[in-house]
């Protein structure tokens, strides 16, 4: 299979309506998701602007495990109900952060990182885990960043087996 990222135009919603089209055409017809989930997370890394970190943390039944990502070596273990993560994995609510340093209990894998989003990964009602964007920049992700990114998540999880 060949693939080849195109870049983004139009204002941001388009761009993100590319991106999780980019992303559902990346993942299709694999459903291993190691696989999937490093390619979205390079698409999406090199995609947007102004990342330091995009990856996946995988539920292993007690935990978040960090999986596939782009950016410096990251925390490998993250309690469920601790930091950005574990909030997000423990809420199933998507965690949208200006600044890191007011979000009680941050865990600060990359000192750089200024604001983040998380979004939870369920299907079928079972944590699979959660995706993660951090940025050095603060206040870096709005709801169309939310949105945009949920959209990409829900390509990660359509191409999950049954």
């Amino acid at each position: 299979m060949s693939f080849t990222a195109a870049d983004l135009t139009g204002d941001r919603t388009e761009q993100y309506q590319q991106l999780a089209a980019q992303a559902e055409a990346l993942v299709a017809g694999e459903p291993d998701r190691v696989a999937n989930a490093a390619n979205l997370a390079s698409l999406v890394f090199h995609a947007l602007p102004e990342l330091n970190w995009v990856g996946f943390y995988f539920y292993d039944g007690n935990e978040l495990v960090v999986g596939p990502f782009q950016g410096k070596p990251a925390c490998v273990r993250i309690p469920i109900g601790k930091g950005v993560c574990g909030t997000a994995a423990h809420t199933g609510e998507t965690q949208l952060v200006p600044d890191v340093h007011a979000f009680p209990g941050h865990i600060a894998c990359d000192a750089e990182t200024r604001s983040e989003v998380v979004i939870p990964l369920v299907r079928n009602g079972t944590l699979v885990g959660v995706f993660d964007l951090d940025s050095p920049k603060p206040d870096r992700f709005d709801d169309i960043d939310k949105d945009g990114l949920e959209s990409v998540a829900r390509a990660f999880l359509d191409s999950l087996p049954a």
